[in-house]
């Protein structure tokens, strides 16, 4: 199997209605695997999966018996599992010292519980057979982001998780490692929205200083998705308990 061979891998994308989700939705049959799509957005998320002959399941990821249900109806569509990769989440702004509670409850809810929610989910299908996890991490979980500290927060939780469970699941062949992307999504142009004129002007400085290709946020198709091609197939069997950072290099190894 080629390091981008996804033939016959039987693969769940959760947050697949849009951004990087999307993509990996709309990219990975085209490679040869089977995909299950989980999304909040039914409308979105179904016409997405029905255009590129993959399948669509509703899920509220911060709900147990939603998650559950939704991810044993896609084993079940698939004939079991081999990934699970779990990108639904949410990057509301608000500086740290007004964060409302309802706003950091929800992003724990949705960021942090979803993905224990969703591993836990996975798990389950993959103890007899091994598989792969990648949870959606970024490299706020390390560095911090300004006006983003639940969402900071919530993504270092995605980062302890991802480690720990890398270490216990290990003897079932279940390899479980973080991506940290910086591409340009959807979510990308809301935060651009919610800047005023001098903020974006300050952002796009430091983003051309901190990335040393391109000086900007990567593309879907070109960036991202070769390179989760790989670490989704059966030559990333040896790596677990990482974060793997697809960002031009703004995230140092550390």
């Amino acid at each position: 199997m080629g390091a981008q061979d996804l033939n016959g891998r039987r693969v769940i994308v959760t947050g697949g209605a849009s951004g990087m989700g999307e993509g990996l939705v709309r990219a990975f049959p085209e490679l040869g695997a089977r995909v299950v799509s989980l999304d909040l957005v039914e409308s979105v998320g179904r016409t997405v999966a029905d255009e590129v002959g993959a399948t669509f399941q509703q899920v509220d990821v911060s709900d147990q018996v939603s998650v559950d249900r939704a991810i044993d109806a896609a084993v079940e569509t698939l004939g079991g599992l081999d990934v699970l990769i779990h990108a639904a989440g949410i990057a509301p702004s608000a500086p740290s010292e007004s964060t409302p509670l309802d706003l950091w409850n929800t992003v724990m809810a949705i960021n942090a519980t979803g993905t224990m929610l969703t591993n836990q989910a996975a798990f389950r299908h993959l103890r007899d057979h091994g598989g792969a996890i990648l949870n959606f991490a970024s490299a706020a979980g390390l560095d911090g982001l300004p006006r983003k500290a639940a969402y900071s927060a919530s993504k270092g939780a995605v980062l302890a998780w991802t480690r720990t469970v890398a270490a216990e699941w290990g003897q079932y062949g279940i390899t479980v490692n973080a991506i940290a992307p910086a591409i340009w999504t959807p979510m990308y142009d809301k935060t651009r929205s919610e800047m005023t004129e001098d903020q974006l002007t300050q952002h796009d400085a430091i983003m051309a200083q901190r990335i040393p290709i391109g000086g900007r946020l990567g593309d879907i198709v070109n960036d991202f998705v070769p390179v989760m091609a790989f670490y989704a197939s059966e030559g990333a069997g040896f790596v677990t308990g990482q974060t793997i950072s697809i960002d031009g290099g703004t995230l140092k190894v550390r």
